[in-house]
């Protein structure tokens, strides 16, 4: 029904003058269209309402063809009605004496419905435009609203850098480094939002995770760090907000996991396993680094704990972390399969 309230025969020419034919022909063919129908109804019903089909003929060609259809619908179909089908039969004049005001009635009754229904059309052409023109607008206001996010990102990120290389004590430096970190996380995060919204409301899981892994492994893992990833079906694709979540926790855990679980070049092993379905999903992030050790270094006090609760929060999923002597693993589940 959506593609039928779009549909306009003139909008698919450039050409004036070939746009007007379109309508003047589809109007005939209305016409002839009516004409074969009413053929058939004549087996039946012969000369019973003989404007009776004249009706939604100039109605059709009015909505679709514009006036021109409709006026050309009018015209004929009024008078093949008239000529053909109404008494007596192959002639333009009238063998009851109410016929005279019932033709002249039917008449301006179906010059009635053409007016309306170009009333109709043009007020609905016009409403489109108008919201074409609005998701014109808006799309030049998000790409403006984009470009100006991604700077701010860069510039915060490139201050922090000043900083750190000024500065003098290495505790402070090491944070510093994390802040630039989460800068450059929010900001990919952020660009494979803008990005999606070309593609629709979801995003593809796989493709997603896959590189937000191999953006935090090749800028985070020391080279005797092996990730593996198991990112689920490759047809799964999640809403645009839950996913970027999903990505922001995954980013999360495993910049956590690098600084954390494998010190002084210590060689390891990270699992990143993804699965379900839109609605009920796990993510499971494990290692075999020094386990326990973490805990202390991402305690419920740190940023860390609380940004992971945050994205947690986002995903409308819930998270639980099971730290011991040979590794640490990370869950986070759709709230439904709890």
């Amino acid at each position: 029904m959506n593609r039928l309230a779009k549909f306009d025969i003139g909008r698919r020419f450039v050409d004036p003058k070939v746009r007007i034919g379109a309508q003047i022909a589809f109007g005939a063919g209305c016409t002839l269209a009516m004409i074969g129908l009413r053929s058939l109804i004549d087996v039946a019903f012969p000369t019973a309402g003989p404007f009776a089909m004249v009706y939604p003929t100039v109605l059709i060609a009015t909505l679709y063809g514009a006036w021109q259809g409709g006026m050309v619908a009018y015209v004929t179909s009024f008078l093949w009605a008239w000529y053909f089908v109404l008494a007596p039969v192959q002639g333009f004049t009238f063998e009851v004496p109410t016929d005279p005001s019932r033709v002249a009635i039917n008449a301006v009754a179906v010059l009635v419905v053409l007016v309306f229904a170009e009333a109709f059309r043009r007020a609905v052409t016009l409403t489109l435009m108008e919201r074409d023109e609005e998701i014109r607008r808006r799309e030049l206001l998000q790409q403006e609203l984009e470009h100006r996010t991604r700077n701010n990102f860069a510039l915060a990120a490139s201050l922090l850098e000043m900083q750190k290389r000024n500065e003098q004590e290495p505790a402070v430096a090491a944070g510093l480094e994390t802040a630039i970190a989460r800068i450059h996380s929010f900001a990919s995060a952020y660009a494979n939002l803008a990005e999606s919204q070309q593609e629709g409301a979801s995003v593809a899981m796989q493709a997603y995770l896959l590189e937000v892994v191999d953006r935090v492994t090749r800028g985070a893992f020391h080279d005797n760090v092996a990730v593996e990833v198991d990112a689920g079906c490759p047809n799964l694709s999640m809403p645009r907000e839950v996913a970027v979540a999903i990505g922001l926790f995954t980013n999360e855990a495993l910049t956590n996991c690098a600084k954390y679980a494998f010190p002084e070049g210590r060689p390891g092993k990270v699992r990143v396993q993804f699965n379900g379905d839109a609605e009920t999903w796990t993510l499971a992030i494990s290692d075999d680094g020094v386990g326990t050790a973490t805990t202390a270094s991402v305690s419920s006090t740190g940023i860390g704990e609380r940004l992971l609760a945050a994205f947690a929060q986002q995903a409308r999923a819930e998270y639980s972390i099971d730290a011991g002597n040979n590794g640490r693993s990370l869950r986070l589940a759709s709230q439904l399969l709890n």
